[in-house]
């Protein structure tokens, strides 16, 4: 497996170069809040090793992300009562595996982040909510 990127903001973000509002981390992976949301809650859930292709991860690593991933998601749907979370798995802006968990609340949806971003304290207040959720992991 490829180590971290200097380059790489998720990198950065590990190494704490770069402030997350942090909803998870555990020595292999980290999940926080995304800055420019769709929609409130929107979190990434990444590996800690710089890998750019999620079909890269070997077994062990590709099923811990799938069920750490599950997790987050249902405590995003209890802490902010969407009507469920998509699960969506990317890698073309930023080449480091990356989930997104995109909370759905109902109606007309999109993916394209709302303007404006939502503000630090908003952020934080998002984050302590999903974290108070999360359990068994």
């Amino acid at each position: 497996m490829e180590q971290n990127n200097n380059e790489c903001i998720f990198c950065k973000i590990i190494n704490n170069e770069v402030s997350a509002h942090k909803v998870y981390e555990d020595r292999e992976f980290i999940a926080f809040l995304d800055v420019n949301p769709a929609s409130e809650g929107q979190t990434l859930v990444i590996p800690k090793k710089h890998i750019d292709y999620i079909f890269n991860l070997d077994e062990t690593t590709y099923i811990k992300l799938m069920s750490l991933s599950k997790n987050i998601a249902k405590a995003i749907d209890k802490s902010l009562q969407t009507k469920r979370t998509i699960l969506l798995v990317e890698g073309l802006e930023v080449p480091h595996v990356h989930v997104r968990l995109h909370p759905y609340y109902g109606g007309r949806n999109n993916f394209v982040p709302k303007e404006p971003s939502p503000k630090e304290e908003e952020l934080k207040q998002t984050s302590e909510k999903i974290k108070t959720n999360i359990s068994g992991f």
